[in-house]
């Protein structure tokens, strides 16, 4: 292992060690900032508690993820293909984004109720814009020498798609994918602390008004290790796919 990979495991080490040291000297109360042993303590003895949880927000955000990439990968393409749509949909793009997500989420739940549909549609809110950004971005960055040859072996669109664009934005896709799988646990949760009876942000909140903040951190750092594990198998699948990148 190189020297420099191992910087941020020390970093975090040290951040652990100092918020102990500081919690037991300080003598900090438990109910306002418990200690890290605690926090991994509670992670693993409570998991029969988080675990469903868990599992109703992961797939939450997965449910979520797939919809962003069944309507940001076409819309992309169509973009791309069409230069006057990406200049009539470009303000609406940068507009979903610019609205807090606090904001929308109330009306979500009004509209489709507490149940999964309104954090997926949170989910999706987040993760759609870097997906759609980056590919488009991958595809207008392509080589206008290999369009000129492709055009010159009159190939059609769908072929120079398949052939050349989609291959060419792939690393940027996979940048883009890999910011909203990181970023979707926020749509999802947040969605759950203004209306729900399931999930890990449900559960913060419950914990939270009962002062058991050691089970708020416990669901928080599951909910980090969740986020780093999509982050993880999108840049494993990256590896497999785009190869020449390697």
């Amino acid at each position: 292992m190189k020297q420099a990979d191992l910087i941020a495991p020390a970093l975090v080490i040290l951040v652990l060690v100092c918020w102990e040291a500081a919690c037991h000297m300080m003598e900090i109360p438990v109910f306002i900032l418990p200690p890290p042993s605690s926090i991994f303590a509670t992670a693993i003895l409570r998991a029969p508690l988080i675990l469903p949880h868990a599992v109703t927000t992961l797939s939450e955000i997965v449910l979520g993820i797939f919809l962003a990439l069944a309507t940001a990968i076409p819309l992309a393409i169509a973009m791309f293909a069409k230069p006057t749509l990406e200049k009539a949909l470009a303000p609406f793009l940068v507009a979903s984004q610019a609205i807090p997500v606090f904001a929308v989420a109330p009306l979500l739940v009004v509209w489709m109720g507490y149940g999964i549909a309104s954090k997926v549609f949170m989910a999706w809110i987040i993760i759609f814009f870097p997906i759609t950004i980056s590919l488009l971005s991958g595809l207008k960055s392509c080589d206008p020498e290999f369009r000129v040859m492709f055009r010159l072996m009159d190939a059609s669109f769908f072929d120079t798609l398949r052939l050349l664009y989609w291959p060419w934005a792939l690393p940027q896709f996979f940048a883009g994918l890999k910011v909203g799988v990181t970023v979707a646990t926020i749509g999802a949760v947040i969605g759950e602390w203004v209306g729900a009876q399931q999930g890990l942000g449900y559960l913060m909140i419950q914990s939270n008004a009962r002062l058991q903040v050691d089970l708020v951190f416990a669901a928080i750092l599951w909910l980090t290790a969740m986020g780093l594990g999509m982050w993880v198998l999108v840049g494993f699948i990256e590896k497999k796919i785009v190869r020449w990148k390697l």
